[in-house]
């Protein structure tokens, strides 16, 4: 395998008239976390959903592991070891939090229909308790025994994020998608959250791609990071050059002069 995990090749994307991605291309190094950022409507998650199947590029390919995956349906890219969360929580209200989790694995699983109902016989009852044993691993790494048994849908919507972090965990993924994983948390739980995802990355050696807002936690755990503006790629490499680029500090804060870009860099810690 080579050194880069995925490659996107001149990815196109357009709605009607809309263009969302405009020939975009970027390589993730295996074993990295990559963080892509850019103003909202920048097409950032647009990427992530023709990285994981649910859009199919108007052009362009995406290669997983050498393979060019561009055509295939999400559940195929899943099997070949991709994960994803989203920005809007896809929790199972109703189920409990090791329900949801256990759904993860359910692409792993052996025994079907047929074989499924001789539990006993079938070596069923013994798949099932090795995959529970993994689940569990992943309830304690993420700090959520205390409520593996809660109903997904009344937990507060930081450890509902923690939960859809588990799942997809739960499809042991080679690379695992993240959109805005620390929307809508407090100081504390972005700080778990950021932990969480550094642990993944260097003790499950998880390849992550991350859509994130927050600027701090971005320079703090990339290691390399791609600005989108308009569905274009306006730079991509390691946080300080990217943070640092004039055609960045634009496109943020939406001004020419650079020595107010820099004032209100100063201003917002960037």
């Amino acid at each position: 395998m080579t050194e880069s995990i995925l490659k996107v090749e001149q990815v196109s994307l357009a709605f009607g008239g809309v263009k969302a991605l405009s020939n975009v291309s970027f390589d993730v190094k295996r074993g990295s976390v990559f963080s892509i950022i850019g103003p909202n409507g920048a097409g950032k998650t647009s990427m992530l959903n023709c990285i994981s199947g649910r859009y199919r590029p108007n052009s362009g390919s995406i290669i997983f592991n050498d393979k060019k995956v561009t055509h295939l349906r999400p559940n195929d890219r899943a099997d070949l070891g991709m994960g994803r969360t989203f920005q809007n929580l896809a929790l199972f209200g109703h189920m409990t939090v090791l329900e949801n989790i256990m759904v993860g694995r359910h692409h792993l699983l052996k025994n079907n229909w047929i074989t499924g109902p001789l539990y006993w016989v079938s070596g069923a009852q013994k798949e099932e308790l090795s995959h529970r044993r993994q689940v569990e691993e992943i309830i304690d790494f993420l700090e959520i025994s205390h409520i593996r048994k809660a109903v997904a849908g009344t937990l507060s919507y930081g450890l509902r994020k923690r939960v859809e972090l588990a799942r997809a965990m739960a499809l042991k993924p080679q690379l695992i998608l993240l959109d805005e994983p620390m929307a809508g948390m407090n100081l504390e739980e972005k700080e778990d959250m950021a932990r969480y995802i550094l642990d993944l990355n260097e003790e499950f050696g998880i390849t992550v791609v991350m859509i994130e807002h927050d600027m701090g936690v971005v320079m703090d755990i990339s290691h390399q990071v791609m600005v989108l503006d308009f569905g274009k790629k306006l730079i991509c490499g390691l946080p300080e050059e990217v943070m640092t680029d004039p055609h960045v500090k634009r496109a943020y804060l939406g001004v020419e002069d650079d020595a107010d870009v820099d004032e209100l860099l100063t201003e917002a810690n960037i």
